[in-house]
């Protein structure tokens, strides 16, 4: 269990404790997390559970995965399965994000809460991105024009349903539909449900049980794989997209 002794001491150090500290909140002496710490011994499993309710994270998570990657303790909930859910950085301490291929975009449904599965996807860095776990999501399709079939948008994880904001773009994983992109509206008096809408009007909009909801991903920037043609550029074409949203044009008409 080679992880196992770094994860006790880095998990030790991100909640800022001295050995001695630590052994006090777990009810164990100092010189076992010493010689846990140090690889001289190896925790029993009656340790590892305490160590796994104290920290609230699985033991596979504890003793299968390296969590020095991790820049704090957050962890978040997935129905009833608490899973890592850590910021990862390269050597020099810049943010990364994941990016999910085209290709394997249908078996992130299954992979979605699996840290292998996570730690195996490439990863870039985006400097300008905001504070935050992002990801970078293939779009497929026409319903969210003008984003393009082929792009990839990069998105901030959203921790709580009570964060969507009304109207705004977001990448949602249900256990029905697997990922779309669509922009979120919240119904009135409807607690239940999310209305997830496409920007094409050419598709309908439809209700999402919020229970149905794995993740969702606000919408940060969008990275085009592929030029846009002079046709798609004329501002007439721009106009009349933006009337099929019913938005306000008179701003544009002054300029």
């Amino acid at each position: 269990m080679k992880n196992i002794q770094a994860n006790i001491r880095h998990l030790r150090s991100l909640k800022g404790l001295s050995q001695e500290r630590f052994a006090d909140e777990l009810g164990w002496s100092r010189s076992m997390v010493g010689s846990y710490e140090e690889g001289r011994s190896e925790p029993p499993i009656e340790r590892l559970i305490e160590l796994s309710e104290y920290l609230n994270i699985p033991i596979d998570i504890l003793v299968k995965n390296d969590l020095r990657r991790a820049k704090d303790t957050s962890f978040i909930q997935i129905g009833n399965k608490r899973v890592l859910f850590p910021i990862t950085v390269n050597d020099d301490n810049e943010d990364l994000i994941e990016i999910i291929p085209a290709k394997a975009s249908a078996g992130y449904l299954s992979g979605y809460d699996d840290p292998e599965y996570i730690d195996q996807l490439q990863k870039i860095k985006l400097p300008f991105l905001p504070t935050g776990t992002h990801r970078a999501f293939p779009i497929k399709g026409d319903s969210m024009l003008p984003v393009k079939d082929g792009a990839f948008v990069v998105a901030k994880f959203v921790e709580s349903m009570d964060d969507v904001k009304g109207g705004r773009t977001y990448i949602v994983l249900t256990k029905d539909d697997g990922l779309v992109y669509k922009r979120i509206y919240l119904p009135e008096g409807d607690d239940f449900n999310l209305l997830l809408s496409s920007d094409n009007t050419s598709y309908q909009p439809y209700l999402v049980p919020k229970d149905q909801v794995l993740e969702l991903w606000e919408f940060t920037c969008c990275i085009n794989t592929q030029e846009y043609d002079e046709k798609e550029l004329k501002m007439s074409n721009i106009m009349a997209m933006f009337q099929d949203l019913r938005v306000e044009l008179e701003a544009i008409k002054k300029l």
